[in-house]
């Protein structure tokens, strides 16, 4: 039985807030099994490498995490949107220790939920105005980015068994 103690510090959103963290576990396993090369291989022009996309993951969820705490610190922050093909194309990928990387998703996901589960109910209604969706709330993030995995797994998936196959 959970203490008094316990459920007062439990988050209203903890259900969002857990589907936002466990996304860390999906995205370690999209990597497991498979080599270097694989990982880093196109399967056709202008489509990203399985670890372009675990990097993506990691770039999109560093900057939502910045736009999270900004929204709740500021008043109305304006939320500036990155051209995340640029990133992919201009940033070498593929030279990254890919267990850094997994390391460095699960532990932001992990400190960002925690950061979540301690926020008033009121906080995840505040909200930021971002460059390209206009305003949006903490909890349109937390929503959004907890199924952000879920839509890059779906590639993921037929990349894997691309890869496989041959």
């Amino acid at each position: 039985m959970e203490s008094e103690h316990t459920l007062a510090r439990m988050s209203p959103f903890d259900a969002q807030i857990t589907a936002y963290e466990t996304g860390s576990a999906i995205v370690r396993r999209a990597a497991e099994g498979l080599s270097a090369a694989q990982l880093n291989t196109r399967i056709a022009p202008g489509l990203w490498s399985i670890q372009e996309v675990i990097v993506h993951l990691l770039d999109s969820d560093l900057a939502s995490t910045h736009r999270m705490r900004r929204i709740v610190a500021e008043q109305l922050p304006l939320l500036i949107a990155y051209d995340e093909n640029a990133f992919i194309e201009q940033l070498p990928s593929h030279a990254l220790d890919l267990a850094v990387v997994l390391e460095l998703f699960e532990v932001n996901r992990r400190c960002t939920a925690q950061w979540l589960r301690t926020l008033p109910a009121d906080a995840f209604a505040r909200e930021g105005v971002h460059t390209q969706r206009g305003k949006i709330s903490l909890l349109f993030i937390v929503e959004a980015y907890s199924k952000h995995v879920d839509h890059h797994m779906k590639f993921v998936d037929g990349k894997r068994a691309a890869l496989l196959a041959r």
